[in-house]
Parts: C-alpha cells; sequence; structure tokens
C-alpha cells in the first residue's frame, strides 16, 4: 500500500478500470467538492486509495453492483467538515444530484449508492451480520489503512489529528480519538470481510495497539 498524497485530481489510470465513464463536467464537479474546504486526509486522495482497493476485490471476489459501489466510492468524503455529524449524508445527498444531473439515463441505482455512503458514518459500530457481503466489503476498503504499513497509518493518524485542529479543543480530540482507537481494537473482527480480515487484521491491531500508547 502507498501513501495517499493530497491531490487536486483522480488518476486517470484508476478512472480508465472502473466499469463507467465520468462525463467531464461531473468529474470536475466531483473533485472540486473535495477540494472544499482543504483537507488534510479526506482529500482526493484517499478517495483514490479506496479506489484502489475496489479494483481489487473486483479483480477477487468481484461485485454484485460494481458501478454504484464505484460511484459511492467516488462520493463517500466529498462533503467533509471536521466535526460535523451530517458529512455523510451531505455526501450522499451531492452523489443523489450528480446521478441525476449526468447519468440520467444510467440505470443507476442511486438509493444503493446513498445506502452505501451512509453506513460510513457508522465506521465501527456495524456487526458483521447486520449487512451483505458486499457492504461488508466496501466499508473494510475505506478501513483499510488501519492496515496499512506503519508509515501509511501514521501520516493518516496525523492527517485526522490535522482536520481537527481548530474545530475541537486538543485534549478532548485527544480523548475521543482514543476511545474510538481502542473500541476498534477490542472488536473481535475490525473488518467485516473475510477478503480484508485474512489481509489486514494483524497489521491493524499492531497499528492501533500503538497508536493507542503512543504519547501524543
Amino acid at each position: 500500500m502507498s501513501l495517499a498524497e493530497p491531490s487536486a485530481n483522480l488518476p486517470e489510470t484508476l478512472l480508465a478500470e472502473l466499469p463507467l465513464q465520468l462525463p467531464p463536467e461531473q468529474r470536475v464537479a466531483l473533485e472540486a467538492a473535495y477540494a472544499t474546504p482543504a483537507r488534510a486526509y479526506h482529500h482526493i486522495g484517499h478517495v483514490a486509495e479506496v479506489l484502489r482497493h475496489y479494483l481489487d476485490v473486483a479483480a477477487g471476489p468481484g461485485w454484485r453492483q460494481p458501478r454504484e459501489v464505484a460511484l459511492a466510492v467516488l462520493y463517500h468524503d466529498a462533503i467533509y467538515e471536521a466535526g460535523r455529524r451530517d458529512n455523510e449524508a451531505r455526501s450522499a445527498v451531492l452523489a443523489r444530484e450528480h446521478i441525476a444531473r449526468w447519468l440520467p439515463e444510467s440505470g443507476i441505482d442511486a438509493d444503493r449508492v446513498a445506502e452505501l455512503i451512509d453506513l460510513t458514518a457508522r465506521h465501527g459500530a456495524i456487526a458483521r451480520d447486520q449487512v451483505d457481503e458486499e457492504t461488508r466489503l466496501f466499508l473494510d476498503g475505506d478501513m483499510a489503512i488501519l492496515g496499512a504499513e506503519p508509515a501509511m497509518f501514521d501520516a493518516y493518524d496525523r492527517g485526522i489529528a490535522s482536520e481537527y485542529r481548530g474545530h475541537v479543543p486538543g485534549p478532548l480530540f485527544r480523548l475521543n480519538r482514543r476511545r474510538f482507537l481502542k473500541a476498534l481494537l477490542k472488536r473481535e473482527r475490525i473488518f467485516l470481510s473475510d477478503y480484508y480480515h485474512a489481509r489486514y487484521d494483524a497489521a491493524a491491531r499492531n497499528n492501533l495497539r500503538r497508536a493507542i500508547t503512543t504519547k501524543r
């Protein structure tokens, strides 16, 4: 796994492998959404990394609704303001609007796209038996950063802290962040799918233990 760098644009190589083609105007609007406000982690580089996981799954277990999942990946953090609780809901609304505007005759199931995006608000609180396998794989792709190589995980951890700086008092952020990481570590399954569990569980637990015990 490579460290996702901040970028204004989605890589052409990744877009070319997706099962749908975004109209140029839609792509510009999507990339503009990710650029506002400026972000240290939830930028277009994060989307590119999740797209790489999406393509890995496509080449492995496969997707039942590949176009819908691809759009959910593209839009899942399109609207992001640290500290707000409605980012996912607003991102889902934006995805619906863009699908209606630029892909009206495509047969895309916009409800499914919105459902997947909305579920990302519940990372760490969803039981394996509450969702189907495709949803498990989608959610795990967004959380695969937990099992990244240490340098990439640390960059992610710093990025989250940077995004919250100025929005949440430092001591409160650190307290809540540690609680979240501890809760993940205590789960019997960090990743909902067998596919991600086998690949990233051990590395994720090592990263989480290190993050929890490191003085911030």
